[in-house]
């Protein structure tokens, strides 16, 4: 029932990305919070989705270019780490989400080109407004379960991965802490030259490492 509700999960919040909504609950932080609660570990789950969005934050899923998928990743992430115990277990699920990310947005292209074969049809046989909405309908079907089938494989073999892996994890839990942040300000400095530099968002920068050191101590 589990893996059930996290599929499910998994391709509601895939839907948001682009097919319906787009009401930014598919983003990390929130979807951690969603996917720990039906693990039953909501903290576990905010931690993750937390850090994997000062990974994300430079992914823009603007036109037809390829980007990682968050929601599916962080879902990922955060059901295979449930219940796994050892000091690699957080550094081990946000790089699982990462990888899980990046073949998202590959499910992601494939689905824009059956869409596209979903409405190759001639003109002339196109029979008003319920075609259009038939067709509209299979897309988000398609979305949905993909969203699902990501989700549903990328647990499976994470949980796996995570169990086989955790133990033998080198660095203590601070370290790796650590470790991840270091990671997230690259990238979090990255967004902040995309919002136009220090110089301009001097106010943001100072804030947002505040909120990093306090983050950290809570962490």
């Amino acid at each position: 029932m589990e893996i059930f509700l996290i599929g499910v999960l998994g391709g509601l919040l895939a839907l948001d990305a682009t097919s319906v909504g787009q009401f930014m609950i598919s983003r990390p932080l929130v979807v951690g919070v969603l996917a720990g609660v039906v693990v039953d570990q909501p903290l576990l789950g905010a931690t993750i989705g937390a850090i994997l969005e000062l990974y994300l934050l430079v992914s823009f899923p603007a036109g037809g270019s390829q980007f990682p998928e968050g929601a599916t990743a962080t879902v990922v992430a955060v059901a295979s780490s449930a219940g796994v115990t050892g000091s690699g277990v957080l550094p081990l699920a946000i790089g699982l989400g990462l990888v899980w990310g990046q073949l998202g947005g590959v499910s992601v292209t494939l689905l824009r080109q059956a869409n596209s074969k979903i409405v190759e049809e001639r003109r002339d046989t196109v029979s008003g407004v319920s075609w259009v909405v038939r067709r509209h309908l299979s897309a988000i079907a398609l979305d949905f379960f993909r969203g699902c089938l990501v989700t549903v494989s990328g647990v499976v073999l994470g949980r796996v991965g995570l169990q086989a892996l955790s133990a033998s994890w080198p660095l203590e839990v601070p370290s790796s802490i650590g470790l991840l942040l270091v990671g997230g300000s690259v990238s979090a400095g990255i967004f902040l030259r995309d919002l136009g530099g220090f110089r301009q968002r001097r106010t943001l920068f100072v804030v947002g490492m505040a909120l990093g050191i306090i983050g950290s101590r809570v962490l």
